[in-house]
């Protein structure tokens, strides 16, 4: 029996990765003739610093080295069955391949508890293409059942609901828990267990209750609020204190159907109990009513012998009228519940018949979908015909030749991008120096320019002062020759005296 669990923990560091690694390669647990990497991996030995660089390598190369970093899974079987770490590893080695192909994964067998287990660390980047790994639910669902047809296929025993490891069955109430913690607490500690008091609540309100609102209401009453929302799967129930349990743990823990199935399915049964017994109940009423009506004829009939047993007859009458109302009260109440009920069974049926439409709407789509995937794989053997190819292998043998082809494309094309990329960036920085340069120049010029125009007004200010001393002497020259034109007018007017 093979129980395949996903280990969801902090996995988005190289630290986390590389502590993984170095976990599950640790000599106390295993050795290297328990080990080996799917995928590419160029070193002789395993060791835990290899596998890491080889992961982050691989990071690197597709430029995805953030986000999740690995997965981790564990392939547990029990105790009694007949494997051996020989046949633990061939079977993880398989199951990598498989599920994570395209994906490096270290398979490692561990030996060290009383039972065998496999460990597989899954890097998050494929060597392929360079996509990451994503597992929805609906993927750990088929990894089970990969998990199951690998088991069946060695003649291993498969886990079975309801059932323990021998084939016998898991009793109603029987504490099953796969943590040997939370086994421990259970079988020891029961009466101090939040859990426990929750499912003994359940129990208890679960007993007479016809309707969710009316368990509901009981779980109040008990300490515990239900979180019963029909966009959620699941029933939460929260404590005063805070602690909350969810119904698939009490199912799967005490090996009870509390689920919202399991409930309305107890809800009905309940229900159709009460109808039974508020029939059984006004049978017994009417016939209780014509008795009552004899022996009130009788007490008549015998009230003409003697005034005292006429009045101890009165009395017993007003006994009996008293105990009728009190019965007709009864009735009276158990046909207002009885009415109640038929008014939640119409709610029901209406819910029911809406339920029933939508399984033909989708009945109807699935049959549609499997017609369009029949026309599909028949016009995939009209091409394949066309083509000329003369059997299936011929054809997965063709695919995998362009898958191959594809891939090299896919990485030349990466790397044509990269250059691309180089490129784009190369011009970048060059048209950024270009522009700095001209920025330079422009910044140089126009300091030129403004120490050319302060050369310029320098040069005004000094031919205006030559001018102006110019002009001066002009002047003082002017004056001198007329002074001198004056003297020599003089000087010959005395010559002729």
């Amino acid at each position: 029996m093979a129980i395949n669990k996903t280990i969801n923990k902090r996995t988005n560091t190289h630290g986390a990765m590389r502590n993984c690694i170095e976990y599950v390669l640790r000599q106390d647990k295993t050795n290297e003739l328990f080990t080996c990497v799917t995928g590419p991996y160029c070193h002789d030995e395993i060791n835990y610093d290899l596998v890491y660089r080889t992961f982050l390598e691989e990071k690197k190369l597709w430029d995805k080295d953030s986000g999740r970093m690995y997965a981790h899974n564990i392939i547990s079987w029990h105790k009694d069955e007949q494997i051996t770490p020989e046949q633990a590893l061939e079977f993880g080695k398989e199951f990598a391949e498989n599920w994570f192909s395209g994906f490096q994964t270290l398979v490692a067998v561990h030996k060290d508890k009383d039972h065998i287990h496999c460990h597989l660390v899954t890097n998050s980047v494929s060597y392929e293409d360079g996509r990451k790994l994503h597992n929805t639910k609906k993927d750990l669902e088929r990894m089970k059942q990969l998990t199951n047809q690998m088991c069946r296929e060695r003649g291993l025993s498969v886990a079975e609901k309801g059932k323990h490891f021998d084939g016998s069955q898991i009793e109603k109430g029987e504490v099953i828990a796969w943590s040997k913690d939370k086994y421990n607490l259970f079988r020891q500690q029961v009466k101090d267990s939040f859990v426990a008091d929750c499912a003994m609540a359940v129990l208890k309100a679960m007993e007479n209750c016809i309707s969710k609102e009316k368990f509901i209401e009981k779980m109040k009453q008990f300490g515990w609020n239900v979180n019963w929302s029909e966009k959620r799967k699941h029933i939460t129930f929260q404590n005063q204190d805070g602690k909350k349990v969810r119904d698939s743990n009490l199912s799967k823990t005490f090996h009870l159907d509390i689920s919202k199935e399991g409930l309305e399915n107890e809800f009905n049964g309940n229900y159709e109990r009460i109808r039974a017994e508020a029939e059984r109940t006004n049978g017994s009423d009417e016939e209780l009513a014509v008795y009552y009506r004899q022996v009130e004829v009788a007490c008549e009939g015998a009230g003409r012998k003697r005034v005292t047993e006429r009045d101890e007859l009165q009395v017993r009458n007003q006994k009996m009228n008293e105990f009728i109302q009190k019965f007709q009260e009864r009735t009276h109440k158990l046909k207002m519940e009885k009415q109640n009920l038929f008014f939640e069974n119409h709610e029901m049926q209406d819910e029911i018949r809406k339920l029933n439409d939508e399984i033909h709407r989708l009945t109807t789509e699935l049959s549609e979908t499997q017609k369009l995937n029949q026309s599909l794989q028949k016009n995939n053997d009209d091409l394949r015909n066309r083509n000329g190819l003369k059997s299936r292998s011929e054809q997965e043998q063709l695919e995998e030749e362009i898958k191959d082809v594809r891939d090299q494309n896919a990485k030349l094309q990466i790397q044509v991008n990269k250059s691309s990329v180089q490129a784009v960036d190369e011009a970048y920085r060059k048209q950024k120096e270009a522009e700095k340069q001209l920025q330079s120049l422009k910044y140089q010029a126009e300091q030129n320019r403004k120490i050319a125009e302060k050369e310029v007004q320098k040069l005004k200010k000094r031919i205006k002062l030559q001018s102006e001393k110019i002009n001066e002497i002009k002047f003082f020259c002017g004056i001198g020759y007329i002074v001198a034109f004056v003297l020599s007018a003089c000087l010959v007017k005395m010559c002729f005296l």
